[in-house]
């Protein structure tokens, strides 16, 4: 008929949304279920759940295999919802069901996960059986606030000579390593995890898009040296999808703050690497059809690794201040981050560089060149930096390596103007010679960490010119026996700049003659 009216299938929509929001289902058990669209790398755009929430849980269930399998709502459109499937996507296909679980993503936490190797939804990879948890954390927490913060003030020894008296690294900082492939950078944050045995330190190392190969063997080290006994490896590998990379550092934050925030304890959370994270996400957002900006990165990169972490944190010690956060149950601890970078050829200002660079409290830069010619680990002193300075650091350290970097940074210019010109003079060879002295002390092998006070004992040598006598390719032979003579001589003098962490006058004359009788021994 002519005046027959004919909806179309917007309004019919419409009406039937009508009808089933009227309807009076209060009484009836309902679950609801939306339908898998389609799925592509690791990425499935759902049809329904319109109640979801942003970072939910979901449960998709194969049709194929009846297998479950996880999923993080991320993209709520307006008809369908996008989301990351944690798994095996090549199981799931269009029309297979996906439920609601209504709880935000978490992973187990607990010191059952001390000594364990895990993947981010803290399932077990190194076949030890099930994990005991004492219960779950958030993945995504916002990160305390301004009041429940105190200044990062207690030092966070690396063992690392270079690092200890020049880049120190206080409880609670943020600090970036930050350079080339292949110059140290895992080195760095494994020796500085080797370095917390004994300090009451629980260790996070997140390793993000690495080989298995590569992870297998970092875990044998830190078991080598104990280290695992206090320390949590959580593993994304290169061949896991890009969720499970991305969820990776956000995972290990959160086992870690179970023992800052529980347990008041120190904690160190080492990222290896957040520029392999940002590509993850990259990956994701692109299939997920976030409009691409600088580097085809999103617009949200730098909110992606800010809110990883500002998360680290001194917590504190006040009872009274801590009770503004009620996650705070037990005050004082603290929450390290070492993230670590990776450039292409040496291109600090490069896109995720400079975001990272802004986040941090200070960068160690490792350079190709100083590493190729042997000075390990290569950091160049002239951009590196701790923007807490001397507050990580005991005051004898300060006492001796006051004037550390300022001789390293003239030696430097020295160094590259005396190879212009033969004709120097006296004072400038002196500077030179103490200089290649200098660098030569500062070097320190992979694995061989030292306590602070041993690293007082040669620093004060080194610069107050007991060393300049000592033929170049012998400096380090000659600290080498140099510790053991200490060691063996002068015990009290390590034990006493440990307890007293500062140089008296006494100790500063003690220390001089026994440097001066061992020399006298030498010659």
């Amino acid at each position: 008929m002519a005046n027959e009216s004919v909806l179309r299938p917007g309004e019919l929509k419409d009406v039937l949304l009508r009808e089933i929001a009227a309807a009076d289902l209060a009484a009836t058990d309902l679950e609801e279920v939306g339908t898998v669209l389609e799925v592509k790398d690791g990425v499935a755009r759902i049809y329904g759940l319109t109640a979801a929430m942003a970072g939910e849980m979901l449960e998709f269930r194969a049709s194929a295999t009846g297998e479950s399998i996880s999923g993080l709502a991320l993209n709520l459109e307006e008809d369908n919802i996008g989301a990351v499937i944690l798994g095996n996507y090549l199981q799931l296909k269009e029309g297979d069901e996906v439920r609601r679980t209504s709880r935000v993503f978490e992973v187990p936490v607990g010191s059952g996960m001390i000594g364990r190797v895990v993947d981010p939804l803290g399932r077990p990879l190194d076949g030890k059986g099930p994990i005991a948890a004492e219960g779950a954390r958030h993945v995504e927490m916002v990160a305390p606030g301004i009041v429940v913060r105190q200044p990062v003030k207690v030092p966070l020894q690396t063992g690392i000579k270079a690092i200890d008296s020049m880049i120190p690294i206080g409880r609670g900082q943020r600090e970036l390593i930050i350079g080339d492939r292949g110059t140290g950078k895992t080195a760095i944050a494994i020796d500085t995890i080797i370095n917390q045995k004994g300090q009451g330190v629980v260790c996070v190392y997140v390793a993000i898009g690495q080989k298995q190969s590569t992870v297998a063997s970092v875990v044998e080290r830190l078991r080598k040296s104990g280290a695992m006994e206090y320390s949590i490896v959580v593993m994304a590998a290169a061949s896991d999808p890009a969720p499970m990379q991305y969820l990776a550092p956000y995972a290990g934050c959160a086992m870690a703050e179970h023992f800052t925030y529980a347990q008041g304890r120190d904690t160190l959370c080492v990222y290896d690497d957040l520029s392999k994270h940002a590509a993850a996400y990259r990956q994701i957002s692109l299939v997920l059809r976030r409009p691409p900006g600088r580097e085809a990165y999103p617009g949200d990169v730098f909110y992606l690794h800010s809110r990883l972490l500002e998360r680290a944190a001194k917590i504190a010690e006040d009872p009274e201040l801590t009770k503004a956060d009620p996650r705070i149950q037990k005050p004082g601890g603290s929450l390290t981050a070492l993230p670590i970078i990776e450039t292409l050829a040496g291109d600090v200002s490069a896109y995720i560089p400079t975001n990272v660079i802004s986040i941090t409290d200070g960068q160690i830069f490792l350079e190709t060149d100083l590493f190729y010619s042997n000075v390990r680990p290569a950091i160049n002193v002239g951009i590196s930096v701790s923007r807490v300075g001397g507050n990580a650091q005991i005051k004898a350290m300060k006492q001796v390596a006051g004037r550390l970097r300022l001789d390293l940074a003239q030696y430097r210019e020295l160094e590259a103007f005396s190879q212009f010109g033969s004709d120097l003079d006296q004072a400038t060879l002196r500077q030179l010679a103490r200089g290649q002295r200098l660098v030569e002390v500062l070097k320190q092998p992979q694995y061989a960490t030292m306590d602070v006070a041993q690293q007082i004992e040669i620093i004060f040598a080194a610069t107050n010119g007991y060393l300049d006598d000592v033929d170049v390719a012998q400096v380090r032979a000659w600290e080498t026996a140099f510790h053991e003579y200490m060691a063996a001589s002068h015990p009290d003098i390590a034990a006493e700049i440990g307890a007293r962490k500062a140089l008296s006058d006494d100790l500063t004359a003690r220390l001089k003659q026994a440097i001066e009788t061992y020399k006298a021994l030498k010659k």
